[in-house]
């Protein structure tokens, strides 16, 4: 029996990690490479499903939008589309009123040329005829206009506005508004306000070039929608784009004066047509009447 000092101790792990070393096979190098593959593989998966990049990336470089509809996007939210209008066309006035009568209040649609200020059936299918407004189809239909609104500058800086008009059936239409007019279709607003002054303020120049008159102001126009409901046509919805530009004319009166409505369209036909005839039933604007007033009296 061996009573002599011990041996020193070599823990059992160096003593495997010895023989290990000692003993070592020629692939082991490839089995050692194992856990490390693991790892980065594992890593690499960290880094595929983080929510958060853990690179920054450059800046964008480009100035323009990468999205070209972002912003008409976000004009619609702001300002709603018109519904899609009616793809069908009305072949006379009655086809257009039985179609109203089942999409109106019975008691507004009754309206319609009796009370005093409104129009009637015939004006509104000869808008639809010259493609001056579209109709929605729905219930109520949304009627859609483009409308060109002229605020005329005296020289003393006071606005032209039509105070009221004196129509065909006899009745009064209060206006109080800048001279506006319905928009012809594929008309620009340019050539709409030129066609606006002609038709409704030409018989004041007794046949002389109202062209050469008008000055339209650089950098006035604008453009907003209005929907409310129609004053000419009760009951049916409107939605109005207003253009508007301030424009100077030569040789208006200083004081209040008014004016005999003329279209300058070139069209004298008398042949009977669905056209000529619901013409001679429409109200039609007879007087215009004209007032000059401060800029700050006119509503929005």
């Amino acid at each position: 029996m061996f009573v002599g000092p011990s041996p020193p101790h070599t823990p059992l792990v160096n003593r495997r990690n010895n023989n290990h070393h000692r003993h070592r096979p020629r692939n082991s190098t490839v089995t050692s490479a194992l856990p490390d593959l693991f790892l980065a593989a594992v890593s690499l998966l960290f880094l595929w499903s983080s929510p958060k990049p853990l690179v920054s990336l450059p800046p964008n470089r480009f100035s323009f939008s990468l999205n070209p509809r972002r912003r008409s996007i976000t004009m619609s939210r702001q300002s709603p589309p018109p519904p899609s209008p009616l793809s069908q066309r009305f072949a006379n006035p009655q086809s257009l009123s039985d179609w109203l009568e089942s999409r109106l209040p019975s008691d507004s649609f009754a309206a319609w040329g009796v009370k005093p200020g409104t129009k009637n059936v015939h004006n509104l299918w000869l808008e639809l005829s010259d493609g001056e407004t579209s109709l929605a189809d729905s219930t109520p239909p949304v009627r859609t206009v483009n409308v060109v609104t002229v605020r005329v500058i005296g020289n003393n800086g006071l606005v032209l506005v039509e105070s009221h008009q004196e129509l065909s059936d006899g009745s009064i239409r209060e206006r109080f508004r800048p001279l506006s007019e319905k928009m012809k279709p594929e008309e620009t607003p340019d050539e709409a306000v030129f066609r606006a002054i002609k038709e409704e303020l030409g018989s004041i120049f007794n046949g002389d070039d109202v062209g050469q008159r008008i000055k339209v102001i650089p950098g006035t126009y604008s453009r907003r929608v209005e929907e409310r409901n129609s004053l000419s046509y009760p009951g049916l919805p409107a939605r109005y784009a207003l253009h508007s530009v301030d424009a100077t004319v030569e040789g208006l009166p200083e004081e209040d004066f008014c004016t005999e409505e003329k279209e300058y369209d070139g069209e004298d036909s008398t042949e009977d047509s669905e056209e000529t005839r619901a013409a001679g039933k429409a109200v039609t604007v007879k007087r215009h009447h004209w007032k000059w007033v401060s800029p700050n009296s006119i509503r929005p």
